[in-house]
C-alpha cells in the first residue's frame, strides 16, 4: 500500500503530479470586480491535478513519497500540513530516512517548513 491509498484512502489519479501548475479559481462575486477577474490558489493548496484542496500539499508530499524508489510507504508516519508547513509524525526506521522525507518534502511547491517534531526514531 502506498502513501497515497494509506493517508488518504485514494489510489493515485490519472495525471497527478508532485508541483502541478494551479488552475485558476474564479473570485466571489463582487461588484467592484469585473466578472472575468481570477486569482490564483496558494501553493499550499493546490492539489494533486491543479484544482484546489485543503490538503493539496500533504497529497503532494505523500505523492512524492510514493514516486521516490528510495521511500518505502512507512506505515507508522503519517503526514499533515499547517499552512505551508509540511508535519511528520509518527515513526520512521531511522535518521537517514527521516532526512530523506524532509528533503523530499521541502522539494514539492508550496512547503516552506518540514516540522519533524513529533517524528521519532526507532
Amino acid at each position: 500500500m502506498g502513501w497515497l491509498q494509506r493517508l488518504f484512502g485514494m489510489e493515485k489519479p490519472p495525471n497527478a503530479e508532485v508541483n502541478p501548475t494551479a488552475q485558476a479559481i474564479p473570485e466571489a462575486p463582487n461588484a467592484n470586480v469585473a466578472p472575468s477577474a481570477t486569482q490564483s490558489t496558494p501553493p499550499e493548496r493546490v492539489g494533486l491535478n491543479g484544482e484546489y484542496d485543503q490538503s493539496g500539499l500533504a497529497k503532494r508530499v505523500a505523492l512524492a513519497f510514493d514516486e521516490d524508489p528510495q521511500l518505502d510507504d512507512v506505515d507508522t508516519l503519517w503526514v499533515a500540513q499547517t499552512g505551508t508547513t509540511v508535519v511528520l509524525k509518527g515513526k520512521v526506521p531511522s535518521q537517514e530516512i527521516l532526512n530523506k522525507m524532509v528533503s523530499v518534502a521541502n522539494s514539492v511547491n508550496g512547503a516552506t517548513d518540514v516540522d519533524t517534531n513529533q517524528a521519532t526514531i526507532g
